[in-house]
């Protein structure tokens, strides 16, 4: 018997996330002799295809994940922080000294505990952090090679409290703005910069915009992996496994090919005439410790003890 699934995208570039899905689909049917036909949609795709053209949103998307309209899904972690607020704590800047200690937090018991308590509210089970691009940036139209340089600006930020209170800090005025749309506000005047990742500049046309790259690498940017869990229980539990290690592989391979095309991307931005601007040792330095405050500001809004077992992983010897 071959079980139908429906995997819909939820965010654009598309391209990494339809290997995600090929990878999991793959991984799946090596072990269950075929037994999953995936079918990987964007949000258009299936506004055309099952929707008669009326077009898909973010919401939507939760809710089909959630009644089951969709069995799989691919999406911002921000948006699954109203499940479990706890998720925003991945935001948090410069949590993460490297991809390694990223690694161990989102693989291991913490990771495996953040997604757990999706399902625990909700009809949706989290199987695997995706890093979407890794490390976040800020397209703007100035230079942001001394942090003083946001002070005063307009910034689009992610879906996060602790993204907003970070660029407070920093003196800017964050607004709370799609990703897709940042584009259409700067041309209304609405921002002059907005957080995003490396792989999203050409693919969301935000070099046709915004005259510089500031590469501030501050805070990961997360996606995940999500499945409709009253479809999951459908499967012994063997078969759950498998789709769970699935997910884990699917996850991992993003994470890594993420980083990898990275140092292509910068090239294509830069050949298209986008300067991309790094901050001196001395001003990051600077911008942490203008941003600290924000996780004393957290102390009491996250479990206790998660940001410390976070940050304890940094010394973890593997």
């Amino acid at each position: 018997m071959s079980h139908k699934v429906k995997w819909l995208i939820g965010h654009e570039p598309i391209d990494y996330f339809v290997a995600v899905a090929e990878c999991f689909a793959d991984e799946v049917n090596k072990r269950t002799d075929n037994a999953f036909e995936v079918e990987i949609l964007s949000l258009t795709d299936y506004a055309n295809k099952y929707n008669n053209g009326k077009r898909i949103t973010k919401e939507d998307l939760m809710e089909m994940l959630d009644n089951g309209t969709v069995e799989m899904s691919h999406t911002y972690t921000t948006w699954l922080a109203d499940y479990n607020k706890d998720l925003h704590a991945l935001d948090l800047p410069f949590l993460f000294s490297d991809h390694d200690h990223a690694d161990r937090v989102l693989e291991g018991e913490i990771g495996t505990e953040l997604l757990a308590s999706i399902e625990k509210v909700s009809n949706t089970r989290g199987l695997g952090f995706t890093y979407s691009g890794g490390y976040r940036i800020v397209p703007a139209n100035f230079r942001a090679s001394s942090i003083d340089a946001f002070k005063g600006k307009d910034v689009r930020v992610s879906k996060s409290p602790v993204a907003e209170d970070v660029f407070k800090l920093l003196g800017a005025n964050p607004k709370d703005i799609r990703l897709e749309d940042m584009n259409e506000h700067v041309k209304n005047g609405d921002i002059e910069a907005g957080e995003s990742t490396f792989v999203r500049v050409l693919p969301l046309e935000q070099h046709k915009e915004f005259k510089y790259v500031n590469d501030t690498g501050h805070s990961l940017f997360l996606t995940s992996i999500i499945a409709n869990k009253d479809w999951m229980n459908q499967f012994d539990l063997e078969t759950q496994k498998i789709m769970a290690e699935a997910a884990f592989v699917a996850s991992r391979m993003e994470r890594r090919f993420s980083v990898e095309d990275e140092p292509r991307i910068q090239g294509e931005i830069a050949a298209a005439k986008v300067e991309v601007v790094r901050m001196s040792s001395e001003e990051i330095e600077k911008f942490k410790q203008i941003s600290a405050p924000v996780y004393e500001m957290y102390k009491d809004y996250f479990t206790d003890g998660l940001v410390d077992r976070m940050l304890n992983e940094r010394s973890t010897k593997h």
